[in-house]
């Protein structure tokens, strides 16, 4: 039975402001290290950011459409969610505020200080006005609007001064200071009190009057606008435009988008309000009060000047080599013997890497495969791609160039691999090609063509593979070898793979295939056997698959959550979903794997993806998820997942009305991010 009633919905956007309210919590917990404490209150601001950047973004851009659409779990249309996004933003900016303030009064006994004009002495003050006078004021542009002086354009997330200014005739007028340069410093230190700082932008604005001085000051704030990032790549693919020429032209164009959020650090008049948002066109709901600096970036230049104090950061961690190969003999040869899991960052890339590097110069292989979604800079992947087509190998490699954020840095990388002589595909262009798959292809004069395939949940990329958890497969099953060179061919033709057997490929081969997976547990439910689904993913918004858990809850069937941000099922509601229990879990480390379970231990099926259950994924990108057929790879998957559903340290269980919560599972709390990390020095694994 399918069910859409609301109660068991949450709507998208109202999900992933509770999600990042659970990341402004880590900044407010005190058994967080205090300078871990303000990487958390960053990433708050970085998240909330991107956020307006580019799902309130979308949401105004389809308010000023013709058609109206509405959100289909909860009804609400565009312009609904945008206003109950606001409302929302400014009781978490409220929250914000006070573990701000928290923060700031814990960091004095650890030598550290933020302070402003009125915590200053006459000859502090005096001293900071000859700092100002000499070695910022040459550097500002204050501007005055008016007929002569058009409203400038504020570039996105950049600092301003905004004076509201009165004539000596008694006009009005509106004065605007960049304060965002990289002349001078953003943390100015009180030189009578080390430790103790002032940050640039409110000294700009203690001293505004001297860039002003023939008129007098009537109010004046930080401001800082927010546009809108959701460039319309659309036609990038037409077969008459140069892709990568497209591209760049775009990112040149989201620094222009329309803003869709101005942040102010002081209370003006509702006529300079209006003013504003008349020149800015925006309407002044979308204007937000912030009590804490605009710009939080600071607090990484804090935590140096706090480094020699261990105990205020985490203990130091670093990945493993994993016990499950052997870093000086052939990877090839022993991933040709068994399968090989990676659990990242708990375990380092290096195999894999290694596996390239050697893949590069082996004179068995004749190709390599990869897609590729965001890359590290100055990346050893790239490079073992690089020796590999300079050593005569087909590198084929897919650079999705619509990788949000990420634009830039794809095109550069792309030029590189063409220059090198790799053949460079550019995804298809109705979907994203968000895949973490390789394939590398071997010949044998008596065993012919073999491949060994790698799967992964996370990106090729160094430097987030320290940061995020996420599983890699490497396997030399021929089956999964066989259907990645099927999804790499269908590549390459711009089409996308139509039937599967042992991989789910989306757009075609993974929705209806989880749903499929998901009604044999309904129907054992419903025989009296034992019936289980587990899954962890990042996100969870794909109606049709929320539908089928719901009808699985009905059914019976027992089933685990994992979902570290937005979740618009809501659980233990009676009668829907009494059978689901959903957990949250915010840590150290980014969660970022996915993992499918389905039936019980007996007759488990276990995937491992780079598809959350969001529509975008599961129809609308090419993803792939990888069966696990080692039964120690099972054994070690079942586990950790066991070990993330007993986390009570860093994992938050949602209720039926949506909220997160606290649970206390036993005597000892358990952080399973520090345990996995615990196992890998210990040299745990399924070997």
């Amino acid at each position: 039975m399918k069910n859409d009633q609301t109660t068991c919905y949450t709507n998208r956007e109202l999900s992933w402001l509770s999600f990042n309210e659970r990341v402004l919590n880590e900044a407010a917990n005190p058994r967080v290290p205090l300078a871990e404490r303000l990487t958390f209150a960053s990433i708050y601001q970085t998240n909330l950011d991107e956020f307006f950047m580019v799902r309130v973004g979308t949401l105004m851009t389809q308010m000023n459409s013709k058609e109206k659409i509405i959100e289909n779990k909860t009804g609400l249309d565009s312009e609904q969610q945008v206003r109950e996004i606001l409302k929302q933003t400014r009781e978490l900016e409220k929250k914000k505020a006070r573990v701000y303030e928290q923060l700031m009064g814990e960091l004095e006994p650890a030598g550290i200080r933020i302070i402003n004009f009125n915590k200053l002495s006459n000859e502090e003050g005096k001293m900071l006005e000859v700092y100002f006078d000499e070695h910022i004021a040459p550097f500002l542009s204050p501007m005055i609007i008016g007929k002569q002086h058009p409203f400038p354009f504020l570039n996105n997330k950049q600092l301003y001064a905004i004076v509201l200014l009165k004539t000596q005739k008694g006009k009005n007028k509106i004065g605007i200071v960049p304060c965002s340069n990289t002349v001078f410093k953003r943390l100015i230190e009180i030189p009578t009190r080390p430790g103790t700082f002032m940050l640039s932008e409110e000294l700009i604005l203690h001293f505004v009057s001297k860039l002003y001085n023939k008129y007098s000051i009537r109010e004046k704030a930080i401001m800082r606008v927010t546009r809108n990032a959701d460039i319309d790549a659309s036609g990038i693919y037409d077969e008459d435009l140069d892709y990568r020429d497209v591209m760049e032209t775009l990112i040149k164009k989201r620094n222009k988008l329309a803003p869709v959020r101005v942040e102010l650090s002081r209370k003006i008049n509702d006529s300079a309000k209006v003013e504003l948002s008349n020149y800015l066109e925006i309407g002044t709901g979308h204007f937000i009060n912030v009590q804490t600096p605009l710009d939080l970036s600071f607090v990484f230049e804090l935590q140096n000047y706090l480094s020699e104090k261990a105990e205020l950061f985490y203990e130091k961690r670093s990945p493993r080599n994993s016990v499950s190969i052997d870093l000086k003999t052939s990877i090839l040869s022993q991933v040709g013997k068994k399968d090989v899991l990676l659990s990242y960052p708990f375990e380092s890339m290096k195999p894999f890497i290694r596996l390239l590097e050697e893949a590069a110069e082996d004179d068995s292989v004749v190709s390599i495969k990869m897609t590729l979604y965001r890359v590290a800079d100055r990346s050893k992947i790239i490079d073992a791609l690089v020796e590999a087509a300079e050593n005569g190998k087909e590198v084929v490699v897919l650079v999705e160039l619509r990788a949000r954020f990420d634009e830039g840095n794809n095109i550069e990388i792309s030029k590189r691999l063409e220059d090198a002589g790799c053949q460079i595909l550019y995804g298809l262009g109705n979907y994203k090609v968000h895949s973490k798959l390789c394939l590398i292809t071997r010949t044998d004069d008596k065993k012919g063509i073999s491949y060994i395939t790698q799967i992964g949940t996370g990106n090729y990329n160094e430097k987030t593979a320290r940061l995020y958890t996420d599983l890699s497969l490497i396997t030399a099953n021929q089956a999964i070898g066989t259907e990645a060179a099927n999804v790499f061919a269908a590549l390459q033709k711009g089409e996308t793979i139509e039937e599967t057997s042992e991989l789910l490929v989306a757009p075609k081969c993974l929705q209806n295939k989880i749903a499929d997976m998901i009604d044999e547990q309904i129907q054992d439910a419903k025989e009296g056997k034992k019936a289980y689904i587990g899954i962890k993913i990042n996100s969870l918004t794909d109606k049709y698959l929320i539908e089928e858990l719901i009808e699985a809850s009905q059914a019976g069937v027992t089933i685990d959550l994992i979902v570290r941000g937005i979740c618009c099922l809501r659980p233990q509601v009676a009668g829907y979903t009494d059978n689901i229990r959903v957990i949250s879990i915010v840590g150290r480390f980014l969660e970022h794997s996915r993992i499918y379970i389905f039936g019980p231990v007996s007759r488990q099926k276990i995937y491992i993806a780079s598809a959350d259950f969001m529509t975008r994924n599961t129809i609308r990108r090419v993803e792939v998820a990888a069966p696990i057929h080692d039964k120690g790879i099972q054994k070690r998957i079942r586990e950790m997942f066991q070990t993330m559903l007993m986390d009570d340290e860093k994992g938050k269980e949602q209720y039926a009305d949506g909220t997160y919560h606290d649970r206390k599972l036993g005597n000892e709390p358990v952080n399973s991010q520090e345990l996995f990390y615990e196992q890998a020095y210990a040299g745990v694994g399924e070997n």
